[in-house]
């Protein structure tokens, strides 16, 4: 698999000289398969660079999303393969006891905050509630699981080969712990994320930040990496940076990450462009 990262912020978008290298857009990730499936986690305003650079030959992409908050669903209007009549789309996203997939997500595709209405749009889309129990794209494995965030929430867990790419973008692995890490088997998450190949992770705070706000379903960069440590990961890549962390600040931090010492794991501040292959 072949995983490109074209949005790494939470919230809404940075901008300025000060993000240059890290990058200013909210969430998106392309995922290649070794069969030329393409997969696309969330849809935040980096689906726009990806749009631009997805050409005429595809004719089948999946969109995964992992929650409906703006800043993961932001930039769908403006993925331009969406006005293509001949491209077939598959949206997924977490299930939810009032409304299925298609009536919350037509709250933001149509007026008055956007101009088009989703079923207006060109291409074939279908729009899929998440099993809990996954599902296959070709040659993929998906599974699913509920984490905890405000909101319906799931993560993803694609599996081709034998190797296992994470996403976990918006993420609280121990909501009310007092020390970390904790027992595994009621920490968020870690059914999914073990022993995975690459596992791309919410680090949007600071420690002295998240102890302003717990339970707003974020996690410190601290919290991340002993939550990659308790999981047993082999490579991380920090995500969902907040807007206002300059490329400077994330650099310290990173850096102070690696001075309290040796990690079970590769460390990688994700930046928006970067590219990973994850063997079978």
């Amino acid at each position: 698999m072949k995983i490109t990262l074209w949005g790494t912020r939470g919230s809404l978008p940075s901008a300025g000289p000060e993000t240059v290298r890290y990058g200013g857009n909210t969430s998106c990730v392309e995922v290649r398969t070794e069969d030329g499936s393409l997969i696309v986690l969330d849809a935040g305003t980096g689906i726009r660079r990806l749009g631009a650079a997805i050409g005429n030959e595809t004719r089948r992409l999946h969109i995964l999303l992992s929650h409906l908050h703006m800043d993961h669903i932001q930039g769908f209007g403006f993925f331009d393969p969406l006005q293509r009549p001949d491209l077939e789309v598959h949206v997924w996203g977490p299930p939810s006891t009032t409304h299925d997939l298609r009536t919350r997500l037509t709250k933001y595709l149509s007026p008055p905050l956007f101009p088009v209405r989703l079923r207006d749009l060109p291409s074939k889309i279908s729009l899929h509630d998440v099993s809990i129990e996954g599902f296959t794209v070709d040659s993929v494995r998906i599974s699913c699981g509920l984490v905890c965030h405000p909101g319906p929430t799931v993560g993803y867990r694609i599996v081709e080969y034998g190797a296992a790419v994470v996403y976990l973008p918006d993420h609280e692995p121990a909501l009310g712990a007092r020390s970390f890490p904790v027992a595994p088997e009621w920490t968020s998450g870690f059914d999914l994320a073990k022993d995975a190949d690459l596992l791309i992770h919410d680090s949007q705070y600071t420690d002295a930040e998240y102890e302003e706000r717990p339970g707003w379903g974020h996690s410190s960069i601290r919290q991340t990496i002993r939550f990659a440590a308790l999981a047993g990961v082999h490579r991380l890549v920090t995500f969902h940076h907040d807007p206002s962390h300059s490329d400077d600040m994330l650099d310290d931090l990173m850096d102070d990450a690696r001075r309290n010492g040796p990690m079970p794991f590769e460390l990688i501040p994700g930046q928006e462009g970067m590219s990973f292959r994850v063997p079978r």
